[in-house]
């Protein structure tokens, strides 16, 4: 009886290339994998909270409103009061953003739905609203 020769090493090496080729494609593609350092809605929302503690303002020329969060059939989920007496908002509104998208991704995710009903930004700061 004839036994069967050992295989190659080259052989070896190529069935274990196609075999990670292979796992690599099933896999979930690297642009729609989720960031795990990515930070989640209520740790955006905690830094939004962070970022507006300071209320402090001389008169309605600082006080201001920002959009906050998603609803399933478009726009914010509310509207929260800022003051830009001592920062100008560009943080804010970076993280107002990230929160916005990350809260559709996860409602979206979730299957959530909403009632659809339009929120209203504040007033100006001369008529009730957000003021000083």
């Amino acid at each position: 009886m004839k036994t069967a020769a050992p295989p190659s090493l080259p052989r070896l090496l190529c069935a274990a290339l196609l075999a990670l080729a292979g796992a690599a494609c099933a896999g979930t593609p690297p642009a729609m994998a989720p960031d795990a350092a990515a930070p989640d809605a209520a740790a955006l929302w905690q830094q939004i909270q962070a970022e507006t503690a300071d209320a402090a303002c001389d008169g309605p020329q600082h006080c201001h409103s920002i959009a906050i969060g998603s609803k399933a059939c478009g726009g914010p989920a509310r509207y929260l009061a800022w003051s830009s007496k001592h920062d100008d908002g560009a943080r804010l509104r970076a993280l107002a953003a990230r929160h916005a998208a990350q809260s559709k991704l996860e409602d979206e995710q979730a299957g959530l739905l909403s009632n659809c009903m339009a929120v209203q930004a504040p007033a100006p700061a001369a008529a009730p609203g957000a003021a000083c």
